[in-house]
């Protein structure tokens, strides 16, 4: 087959991207990743802070992983049924997690929180559910609705943020801004007899639960027979062994889970209690409650290899490593902002870090859009030239990363803060 050149073929893409997003206009060809830096196809070297978008917590090319994954490359790459790695995956991800007595596989976060949401309902009979504005729960309908909203409708009503989702749904669907307990509260209570889940990021992009407001969660879902799911597919096992469950100390009933278990392969899962997750078990109608869940790739034992490889990485020093860096990295970029004439909050728990141009720390989504992210932007550009690469003001940490690397980073993001400012 002829090799088609990486530029060339990039106008073979829509929007010359893979993403809804690309990191440049020119859209930048990467060719390799080890550790915390990658490279682009015409040699450029970048401390990496976009990480795949987070799940390769161990940074690129582990040795570790990449023997894993070989190794059961060797033994056969898909089987569409029961195998040794995934089994092993499981029996590791239902002992950490605490909400989980059973799981269930599919192959991406957005696949997990479709699939979530429909256990819910199931469970309950009931067809609505509450999400939080800004909060992101992959590409299905569901998820898309008020993700990055600009018309900023009154609550509770959503906004699709994509073409060709059902209108009806928009009736399913209630939206509140993150961290307002009290209107969830008034919210819940309003449609109880309808609401069949809340789903939450327990950590929403990088912006924190305020005192109380996932505690708060739990008891509402309580008392109004809601189930509660997390959708911990980026806190998942990158706060604590247990995720943002065990770091807040509020269990849900159902949880999303992927980018880190899968060690950079394609790999989700829904865990919950088992109750629930029996509603997927095969054997009966949807009459009878059945919740129908299926992937070629679902339990794929190569990205299960992966993913037991990077969990066995992360003992009691590796998050102590995390949460360290995340904090130094945190502190240095408002001092960098700063320094340069920037009202600037660098928020983030744990290795997860993000700069907003504002007075005002944002506890919301529309507290972060209120932000200068026109300026945010350029400077992220303006790093990026000097080689380092995130998401706007957003990153991942890895334990890849050194501390050589954050200085390196910091210096390169300072200069790149004083070439926008002035």
């Amino acid at each position: 087959m002829t090799r088609v050149n990486s530029h060339a073929g990039t106008t073979l893409l829509p929007g010359s991207t893979l993403t809804s997003a690309g990191l440049r206009p020119e859209r930048t060809v990467l060719a390799r990743g080890s550790g915390a830096r990658v490279w682009d196809d015409q040699g450029r070297q970048y401390i990496d802070y976009l990480l795949g978008s987070g799940p390769l917590l161990l940074g690129h090319a582990h040795p570790a992983v990449v023997e894993a994954v070989q190794r059961q490359a060797a033994l056969g790459s898909t089987f569409y049924t029961l195998n040794e790695p995934v089994l092993q995956l499981a029996e590791l991800l239902v002992a950490g997690i605490p909400c989980a007595e059973s799981i269930q596989f599919c192959s991406s976060g957005g696949e997990a929180t479709g699939y979530a949401l429909r256990i819910a309902r199931a469970a309950t009979g009931r067809d609505a559910i509450l999400k939080f504005e800004g909060g992101f729960h992959g590409a299905n309908d569901y998820g898309v609705m008020s993700l990055f909203p600009t018309e900023r409708r009154a609550f509770p009503s959503p906004e699709p943020m994509s073409a060709g989702v059902p209108r009806c749904l928009e009736d399913e669907v209630l939206v509140a801004p993150f961290n307002d307990l009290a209107m969830v509260t008034e919210l819940a209570g309003r449609h109880a007899d309808r609401l069949a889940a809340i789903i939450v990021e327990p950590v929403q992009r990088a912006i924190p639960p305020e005192p109380g407001f996932l505690e708060g969660l739990r008891k509402l879902a309580d008392v109004h027979g809601i189930v509660l799911i997390f959708d911990e597919v980026v806190t998942g096992f990158r706060l604590a062994p247990g995720g943002a469950q065990e770091f807040y100390g509020v269990i849900p009933d159902l949880a999303t889970y992927g980018k880190v278990i899968g060690g950079g392969y394609p790999l989700a899962a829904v865990a919950g209690g088992r109750a629930l997750l029996e509603l997927t078990a095969p054997g009966r109608t949807a009459a009878d409650g059945f919740v129908y869940i299926n992937g070629t790739l679902n339990g794929n034992p190569v990205a299960a290899a992966a993913g037991m490889a990077t969990l066995e990485q992360l003992g009691e020093d590796a998050y102590d490593r995390l949460h360290e860096l995340g904090e130094t990295v945190r502190a240095q970029m408002q001092e960098a902002l700063v320094s340069c004439g920037l009202s600037a909050q660098v928020i983030g728990v744990g290795p997860l870090f993000q700069a907003f141009l504002t007075d005002t720390r944002p506890v919301d989504y529309r507290g972060g859009a209120d932000a200068d992210s026109a300026t945010m932007s350029s400077i992220a550009l303006e790093a990026f030239d000097r080689g380092i690469m995130m998401s706007g003001g957003k990153g991942y940490i890895s334990l890849a990363h050194t501390d050589e690397d954050v200085d390196q980073s910091i210096d390169a993001f300072r200069a790149a803060a004083e070439a926008v400012s002035g």
